[in-house]
């Protein structure tokens, strides 16, 4: 059932606010979908809760357990269908029967094919009223990647460029730090904390050393993973530091030696078929997506993302442009795509713009469906 035109101020004004409680949840569900819920009694929010972690209790559950006995006869407000199977824990949806709520609002319907309007039909078999599609696109871009990974089995891909205002990422002499201001690099540390992992090429290795760890920002540290068809990775690599899991990529015929001591250093390393570009890309996707990575931040360098790009693989860019510029001997931010047409090219839509610092910083989806 869809909301009521009369009932629509009200049932947008309550999903946001339980928007604004699964956003508190993000980087810390995975493999779950970050969830908030409110309960409403006489158009006033009596309680609230989100999915704080993958095996505590779903948001529905942690807003009935604040409500108490006022959630009897009260509306529920939650921005995913409730669940009605058992997983790590007990489903939501006897639950909500139990509480004596007689109204549920949906932000939108769980995309698992196997549990997809199950929780809807629960409810509705006991008497709840059941009302779906509240700013579904708001919360469908909250688990961009749950959504993604759910229904493909590979992770959502978010591209993230730094560049200057002619699109180079560093002088001719490689030099790249820093292109950006502090403000557009904490930005950045907000974006690993958020995705499961964060991706690049061994040359971003070889040439910035990276952490790739959440410093100035609070969260956790996403999965490391690099791209390395030759196994060039320095064992002295900051990448190796104790934290996060760090996931190597190379081909067959990569030496074993090598392999052997990155495994005993804590790397997980994976051979994949290659590639023209190296490793192929479509199958380091595959890999990590068995491994429970739902989204993953790519942040160099331009082959990875031309790999990217050429294959359909990424489903969102971040760009942040510097106000400055190098000339055409500096480096490019995207490799060779091997375009000879104008409708051939990536193409960009749903964008938005904002400044950060001195830098501009432009988000949008690329215009194909991807991955699948």
């Amino acid at each position: 059932m869809r909301a009521a035109k009369d009932d629509l101020s009200s049932h947008v004004r309550f999903m946001r606010a339980a928007i604004v409680l699964a956003r508190k949840g993000l980087g810390s569900t995975s493999p779950n979908p970050a969830v908030g819920a409110v309960i409403v009694r006489n158009k006033k929010i009596i309680a609230g809760g989100y999915h704080r972690k993958a095996g505590l209790p779903h948001a529905e559950v942690e807003a009935l357990r604040v409500a108490g006995a006022a959630a009897k006869g009260a509306a529920l407000y939650v921005t995913l269908e409730p669940c009605c199977k058992w997983g790590r824990t007990p489903p939501c949806t006897e639950a909500i029967i139990r509480s004596g709520i007689k109204k549920v609002v949906a932000g939108m319907m769980d995309p698992n094919p196997g549990v997809s309007g199950r929780g809807t039909r629960a409810l509705r078999a006991a008497g709840i009223e059941v009302v779906s599609g509240v700013l579904d696109d708001e919360c469908n871009r909250i688990n961009e990647g749950y959504i993604k990974h759910i229904t493909t089995g590979l992770p959502f891909v978010t591209l993230k460029l730094a560049s200057t205002l002619d699109g180079r990422i560093a002088t001719s002499m490689g030099e790249s730090k820093w292109i950006t201001g502090r403000e557009a690099r904490g930005f950045v540390h907000r974006l690993r904390a958020i995705n499961d992992a964060v991706m690049v090429g061994v040359s971003t290795v070889l040439k910035d050393d990276p952490e790739l760890t959440v410093r100035l920002a609070r969260g956790r540290d996403p999965a490391r993973v690099v791209l390395d068809s030759n196994l060039r990775i320095p064992l002295s690599a900051k990448v190796f530091k104790e934290g996060a899991r760090l996931l190597i990529f190379t081909i067959a015929g990569a030496g074993r030696a090598k392999a052997s001591m990155a495994a005993d250093r804590g790397a997980e390393v994976i051979t994949v078929a290659g590639s023209k570009d190296g490793v192929d890309i479509k199958r380091v996707l595959r890999e990590i997506g068995k491994r429970g990575v739902t989204s993953v931040l790519v942040e160099g360098g331009g082959r990875v993302a031309a790999s990217l790009l050429k294959k359909g693989l990424a489903d969102k860019l971040v760009l942040f442009i510097s106000p400055i510029a190098l000339g055409s001997d500096g480096l490019p931010s995207i490799g060779p795509l091997g375009i000879k047409r104008l409708k051939d090219a990536p193409r960009l839509e749903r964008m938005a713009s904002r400044k950060i610092g001195p830098d501009i910083v432009l988000e949008g989806y690329f215009g194909h469906l991807t991955g699948c």
